[in-house]
């Protein structure tokens, strides 16, 4: 144990100490905010520098007035189609929308010129504009007043609670857990192929170097493998909680500054919808503060430590068996389809399934299966999982580590040996199978 001890703490070391760790652990809390501040402020200046656009409109069934909007207004005319394309080609119109006559029950033929390619946003704005005027129309001539539909129509919002075994009722939004599952769902892929390749690229770096022949003089080669993961998922670990401290303070930094209170301070004084109301607080902010104050912070943080640790451990010890295999990493490639499949299935299940419907037995499995319940697991949490649920993820998940590291093991105790050979499938199920 002492001996892989050591080779933890050099991982450990070697790897925190350089300056590259140090920069990317600092500036990213910084580099990803500032970009997301860049893109808002961009995007503020082009709405407020972006010239009024007109788009000419010929309805030969004299009927639809569209209503302009701050980016774009509408000109109508008697022009003929020729004439109001040739206003788009002289540059004194954006685009030309046609409107031919139609049955007002079957609207077709409807076309829009530009010589430029029109945004999704626009053509999904006069789609919006025409549908609501032509339903209109249709309405009048049936002999109902628009008016009296707009009159009657009614907005309504559903409060979802959730209710415990004790019968204790908890305010939810689902769409809080899902930002918080596809946070913590697309957190976990990356950090896993981060820091496995960092495990596969370091095996081959060393095997080239022939400095593992020295290393495996003194220690065996499987606790030189396990040692470095360990110590690189301490790495990782220390990144993430770096990465933790600094947003959490910058954040209640910047709201200090600004003279506003943290959403969990608000939360924990309006949970209680009376006094809510009786500090004359706003009813739907009030509601958005006890979904805060709703969730299980302690559950989220410790299964996302968890099935962070557990998921990087899982594939790093895949990554480390391919990398003791080859002698460069375009070698190793051919190796990574197998491990890659389970990640890129339970990435696209999470938005497929997971995400749409955390209680599918699709998403159960995805959760439950060892190879894809890291990613998938964490996009249910924030919706609330059953405790057996849970520990049945979390016990499967230490097997399949175990299983991986048995696996990988096999391989290393060969291959990190091994020079100038490029094996096979088959080579690396000898080795696996062999007694050694």
């Amino acid at each position: 144990m002492s001996k892989i001890w050591l080779v933890i703490h050099r991982e450990y070391v070697s790897r925190v100490k350089k300056k590259s760790f140090l920069l990317v652990t600092l500036l990213t809390p910084l580099i990803f905010p500032a970009i997301m501040g860049l893109f808002v402020w961009i995007a503020l200046e082009e709405e407020d520098n972006q010239a009024l656009r007109i788009i000419e409109v010929v309805d030969d069934n004299k009927l639809f007035f569209l209503e302009s909007s701050e980016q774009y207004a509408f000109s109508f005319s008697d022009a003929s189609p020729g004439q109001a394309k040739k206003l788009v080609h002289e540059g004194s119109r954006y685009g030309f929308l046609h409107i031919p006559k139609f049955d007002i029950k079957n609207p077709t033929g409807i076309s829009f010129y530009g010589e430029e390619n029109p945004s999704m946003s626009l053509i999904s704005y006069l789609e919006n504009n025409l549908r609501k005027k032509i339903e209109e129309q249709r309405l009048f001539e049936s002999g109902i007043d628009p008016k009296i539909i707009n009159d009657v129509r009614t907005k309504v919002s559903i409060k979802s609670i959730t209710l415990d075994e004790e019968g204790t009722e908890t305010v939810s939004d689902a769409t809080v857990n899902y930002a918080i599952g596809f946070v913590a769902g697309i957190l976990i892929y990356m950090f896993i192929f981060i820091y496995g390749n960092q495990i596969m690229q370091g095996v081959i770096e060393e095997k080239s170097s022939r400095i593992v022949e020295i290393l495996v003089s003194s220690l065996k080669p499987f606790q030189l493998m396990l040692g470095k993961i360990i110590g690189i998922a301490g790495v990782g670990l220390t990144q993430l909680l770096i990465w933790i401290v600094l947003i959490g303070t910058l954040t209640t930094i910047v709201t200090g500054f600004l003279g506003m209170q943290m959403p969990q301070q608000q939360a924990m004084e309006l949970a209680n919808p009376e006094l809510a109301q009786s500090l004359g607080q706003n009813t739907e902010m009030g509601e958005i503060l006890q979904v805060i104050a709703g969730i299980n912070y302690v559950q989220i943080v410790f299964s996302f430590v968890f099935y962070f640790l557990g998921g990087y451990l899982l594939y790093g010890a895949l990554f480390a068996g391919i990398g003791s295999a080859v002698d460069a990493p375009s070698d190793a490639q051919q190796f990574m389809l197998p491990v890659t499949i389970p990640l890129i299935v339970a990435y696209m299940g999470l938005f497929v399934f997971v995400l749409n419907d955390p209680n599918s037995t699709t998403s159960f499995w995805l959760s439950i299966i060892p190879l894809t319940s890291p990613i998938a697991m964490m996009g249910r949490v924030s919706y609330g999982v059953p405790f057996w649920e849970l520990a049945l993820s979390m016990g499967l998940l230490i097997l399949g580590f175990l299983f991986t590291t048995w696996v990988a093991g096999k391989i290393y105790r060969i291959g990190i040996l091994m020079h100038g050979t490029k094996p096979s499938y088959k080579t690396l199920w000898k080795w696996i199978k062999a007694n050694n």
